[in-house]
């Protein structure tokens, strides 16, 4: 209701009027890279919208930004409406098929070839693609580790675990010196569903998410029952913040930023937190370390360099904009400029190819990069390759699996059903 309270003004670009103001062609761009919460990527967005002004004096481009889950959410009311902004934000794989197949975006397999020809780290781009075409120029990379204070570490003479059975030790121990564990914000189901990706991945396997979302494997399989069984397990020991199912990821994320949790298992799109923002404390950046999720006795994903990840956000233009060309070119010009700026500005892993020879970087990203090149599987989020109607079933489970809602073999079983009607 809130989103759609907030649709006034917000069409695209559906009649001429609106395409432009003042003699000069109007973009209308909306992202999810607030001020407040995102500050090094709203400021480079700022700085190229600002050099690109100044480049092409007849056009303005003007940005609406909210935080992701609104931004999920307003999308969907935009384009039930055919309102959609002339350039917007859109993930990969499942999430931006339906807006193809109602035909809303425009192809930009253009703009890659002319513009940004073998610049994307191969196979990023092609998430983006339908049919063979692209319509999402990709900005972001990621991959997810869990991030700790290693000054908490220290205090109680924990190891960085690399077996389960180590990490639940640490657990056990930071529970008993009165310590939050681990922070994170179920309300919204996505940061949850990290913890389930991993689990799954190093009990099933690497393949076992992909394999379910092809047909090749069931959401029923007993590894994923067991892997939301073991979610459930670490709420029951305590091992996240106390009403977790009720936190945004912003909330839960304050935990770890205050120092009160110990372990925080995000994306590589935090690493401006840890690594270069100026609103951060360097005294609290040289606390964090990281480490990738333990491997799981017995379990059949036995290599600790196998990743959940994937493609972050891309950039689509929509199909019925007014501006359609200058959009598409301010499209390109974006991600050439973001590929330049966002690693040593922002710290954060864009989809373009990095030159790190000439850079000086913090050593954090210089590990993550090495970490990158030696991957032996990068998972996508089960939650981007899902369709949205499973994907929002996905976040809707996880915020119930947290909270003790729904046994391991419901969450399972209302999975499997919905992606069974998709196959079908």
């Amino acid at each position: 209701m809130l989103a759609a309270a907030a649709l006034t003004g917000c069409s695209s670009s559906d009649s001429s009027a609106d395409a432009s103001k003042d003699g000069k062609k109007v973009i209308k761009f909306m992202h999810l890279w607030p001020e407040g919460s995102s500050n090094a990527q709203f400021s480079i967005v700022k700085n190229i919208i600002g050099d690109y002004e100044k480049q092409h004096p007849n056009i303005k481009i003007e940005t609406e930004i909210l935080g992701p889950d609104q931004y999920r959410d307003k999308l969907k009311v935009l384009a039930s409406s055919n309102e959609l902004p002339d350039i917007g934000m859109t993930w990969s794989d499942g999430f931006i098929q339906p807006y193809v197949k109602g035909n809303m975006l425009e192809p930009l397999d253009d703009i890659a070839d002319s513009q940004l020809k073998d610049m994307f780290i191969p196979g990023v781009k092609e998430s983006y693609a339908v049919n063979g075409k692209t319509y999402g120029l990709p900005l972001e990379l990621n991959i997810s580790y869990v991030f700790y204070n290693k000054e908490i570490f220290k205090k109680y003479n924990i190891e960085v675990p690399k077996t389960y059975s180590e990490f639940v030790s640490a657990v056990k121990t930071l529970k008993s010196n009165g310590v939050i564990p681990a922070t994170v914000g179920a309300k919204d189901g996505w940061p949850a569903s990290f913890w389930f990706m991993y689990l799954a991945d190093r009990i099933g396997g690497p393949k076992i998410l992909t394999d379910v979302i092809h047909g090749k494997a069931k959401m029923t399989d007993p590894s994923i029952v067991k892997a939301a069984q073991e979610i459930q397990n670490l709420v029951d020991m305590g091992a996240f913040v106390k009403g977790s199912s009720a936190l945004s990821n912003e909330d839960a994320k304050g935990y770890f930023m205050n120092e009160k949790a110990a372990m925080f298992l995000t994306a590589t799109w935090e690493l401006p937190n840890y690594t270069t923002s100026p609103d951060v404390k360097q005294e609290f950046k040289d606390k964090i370390g990281y480490f990738k999720f333990p491997t799981y006795e017995g379990g059949k994903g036995t290599d600790i360099n196998s990743y959940v990840g994937g493609p972050g956000v891309g950039l689509f233009v929509a199909k019925d904009s007014k501006v359609k060309k200058e959009s598409k070119d301010f499209v390109g010009y974006l991600v050439k400029e973001w590929g330049k700026k966002s690693v040593t500005d922002a710290g954060v892993i864009p989809a373009t190819k990095v030159d790190t020879a000439s850079l000086k970087l913090s050593p954090m990203y210089v590990e993550i990069l090495k970490d990158l090149s030696s991957a032996s599987n990068v998972t996508t989020y089960f939650d981007t390759q899902s369709s949205p109607a499973v994907s929002e079933l996905h976040h809707d489970l996880m915020t119930a699996l947290f909270g003790k809602q729904v046994t391991p073999k419901e969450f399972a079983k209302q999975q499997a059903d919905a992606l069974a009607k998709e196959q079908k």
